[in-house]
């Protein structure tokens, strides 16, 4: 993967039509902590013209008028990237931990994922300070700790600390078909300390969170010959970022899906 020129802008499919689901009520019918997720790595037109054609019912996300939402990861792991070599190891006991913070709410969380069975995916959290994002607390800590012995049976050795943030748009969709949501992240940005951000030119990543079975968005997307991409926020940025680390399961996505941009 290579730098191309460009600003990373890409627009959203045009979901002005959809009718709106409220946060309340999409935790409601699909709050979906337990799920497969399936991501894409899709043009910006593609994406528009692909979702245009999906006949199934869906509804948007949207609170106090917005459709788009700003979110902020920052992923922590140890000096000696334990949580990262996992993942390029493919070891089934691997696990994320991040705060995440939707910047247009002030609302914070502290978040531990870890992959459950039929390779589903866990996701835990409490609230968290917005003012601690970047650093784990006392609490935080022990909330770990915690977490992870429970789910993988043991915590890391070594401190753990900042080593990757992400930041991008999402719109989210309520598909009652198969009481699944689906995502659409635009303006992917990684940035790794104080290093320079790139973001993700001229793509959205489109993602799934289903049961075990593909929903109908999935089945969509594959009628038109787009594929799953192997990609994760976290590791695969890491691996842009870091060349020499390992990688051998984004190569692929690395090489032909992700064309990153200098960030604004």
């Amino acid at each position: 993967m290579s730098p191309t020129p460009g600003t990373g802008e890409a627009m959203l499919p045009n979901l002005a039509a959809l009718p709106p689901i409220g946060l309340e009520e999409l935790n409601a019918e699909a709050a979906l902590q337990t799920r497969v997720d399936r991501k894409y790595v899709v043009p910006a037109a593609t994406a528009r013209q692909v979702l245009a054609t999906f006949s199934s019912r869906a509804r948007v996300l949207e609170m106090d008028g917005l459709r788009s939402f700003a979110y902020d990861s920052v992923y922590f792991d140890t000096p000696q990237l334990h949580s990262y070599m996992l993942a390029a190891r493919g070891r089934r006991r691997r696990y994320k931990i991040r705060t995440r913070t939707y910047a247009d709410t002030g609302a914070s969380f502290l978040e531990v994922k870890t992959e459950g069975t039929r390779a589903a995916t866990v996701k835990e959290r409490i609230p968290y300070g917005i003012a601690d994002r970047s650093r784990l607390t006392a609490e935080g800590l022990l909330y770990i700790s915690e977490t992870l012995a429970t789910a993988v049976g043991g915590v890391p050795d070594g401190a753990l600390g900042p080593v990757l943030e992400t930041r991008y748009r999402r719109t989210t969709l309520y598909l009652p078909e198969s009481g699944s949501r689906a995502t659409i992240d635009s303006n992917v940005t990684w940035q790794a300390g104080d290093g320079r951000p790139w973001v993700l030119a001229g793509s959205v990543v489109l993602e799934t969170k289903s049961g075990s079975a593909a929903g109908p968005l999935d089945r969509h997307l594959w009628q038109h010959g787009i594929r799953p991409s192997r990609i994760s926020k976290f590791a695969t940025g890491m691996a842009a970022l870091h060349p020499h680390l390992p990688a051998n399961r984004w190569n692929r996505a690395l090489r032909h899906s992700l064309h990153l941009a200098p960030a604004a």
